[in-house]
């Protein structure tokens, strides 16, 4: 769980028969399925576990609210009902937390009582290893742009001529981990510095309007000022939808990760189906997840000048570190029969 979640969707295979996943009951009718609404997730509340028809549990994420009694409460309806629970730890660190110690309580409870440990990254099987003494499965993380789409817009990147490099940072809603203010000033004097080459920064309406209801002045401030001297073109707006958010994705030749901490990135993900070069910090597990350019940047700051080479890099070399739809559609057969085989060994 949950099901709904393009992750849990891409661990089946594209074609044929996959394990049967339970959709995302309705946190206000747990008794129907939830659409596209699965908040607050219903699969945790040990009440459902104990009488709902599954004979597996898979935990991917959405228990950062939940209270760690709670979670011992699911895990003891699990062993009474001899259910087997695999959990994937995508977060090793709470990209939303400033402070990491309710997460730790959280896999303090799941990482010792899970049947089986899946993890997406070789680095993060280290961590988990070094930090409860659990192997970890380590089955690397499947495309999150559908196939089709990956297509299409890998053929208009091939085909698109003349238009300027394009560097971009999405600073979102603004998450704990992230640390924008950081990286924002070597990348405008670095990006100025090359010949035809253009920094995009994009944010939502909540952190940069002024009337946001989380409102950030100082990155609001720092931004329209350097829009305004035609530095940075900036782009405010609501959430994206996805076809809008793979375009976007697809538009820029680099994409620059300001995260100070966390273990695992989605959106690195999606810039790799769509062709678009990341440069990574070194906190996490982020260069583990397939080819990056990277830089120094983690809680106890950024290396400015480890920014700026990889920015260098990324526009002199033009690196192709995406991924292929053939190794895309490839890896997701992979990713599926390595859980179904999985599943299959835990029920026997």
């Amino acid at each position: 769980m949950p099901s709904g979640h393009v992750y849990v969707r891409h661990l089946a295979p594209e074609h044929g028969t996959a394990p049967y996943r339970l959709p995302d009951p309705d946190p206000a009718h747990p008794d129907r399925p939830a659409g596209a609404t699965w908040w607050p997730p219903v699969m945790l509340d040990p009440e459902w576990a104990a009488s709902a028809d599954f004979d597996l549990f898979h935990l991917h994420f959405g228990f950062d609210a939940c209270d760690p009694a709670r979670l011992r409460e699911l895990v003891a309806v699990l062993r009474e009902r001899g259910a087997p629970f695999v959990y994937t730890a995508h977060d090793l660190r709470n990209p939303h937390h400033l402070d990491r110690a309710a997460h730790d309580a959280h896999l303090d409870v799941l990482v010792p009582a899970a049947d089986a440990l899946v993890t997406l990254t070789e680095g993060a099987a280290r961590e988990i290893e070094r930090r409860w003494g659990r192997e970890a499965i380590v089955l690397p993380h499947p495309h999150v742009v559908e196939l089709s789409t990956m297509a299409r817009l890998q053929r208009e990147r091939a085909a698109r001529t003349g238009a300027p490099f394009r560097v971009g940072v999405h600073v979102k809603s603004l998450r704990a981990s992230m640390d924008p203010l950081a990286v924002l000033p070597t990348l405008v004097e670095t990006v100025a510095a090359l010949p035809d080459a253009v920094l995009q920064v994009n944010g939502h309406r909540d952190v940069l309007d002024d009337d946001g209801a989380r409102r950030d002045p100082e990155l609001a401030d720092y931004l329209h000022a350097e829009a305004g001297r035609g530095r940075l073109e900036l782009h405010v707006h609501d959430f994206l939808p996805d076809d809008e958010l793979w375009r976007y994705l697809s538009s820029l030749d680099v994409s620059v990760l300001p995260y100070r901490f966390g273990t695992h990135s989605g959106w690195l993900e999606a810039c790799r189906d769509l062709g678009t070069t990341v440069v990574a910090p070194s906190c996490g597990h982020f260069a583990d997840q397939g080819p990056v350019l990277g830089y120094v940047h983690d809680e106890d700051g950024v290396d400015t000048a480890s920014l700026a080479a990889a920015v260098r890099e990324a526009w002199s070399e033009r690196p192709r570190l995406g991924a292929s739809v053939e190794s895309r559609r490839a890896q997701r057969a992979a990713v599926a029969a390595a859980h179904d085989a999985l599943y299959r060994s835990l029920l026997g």
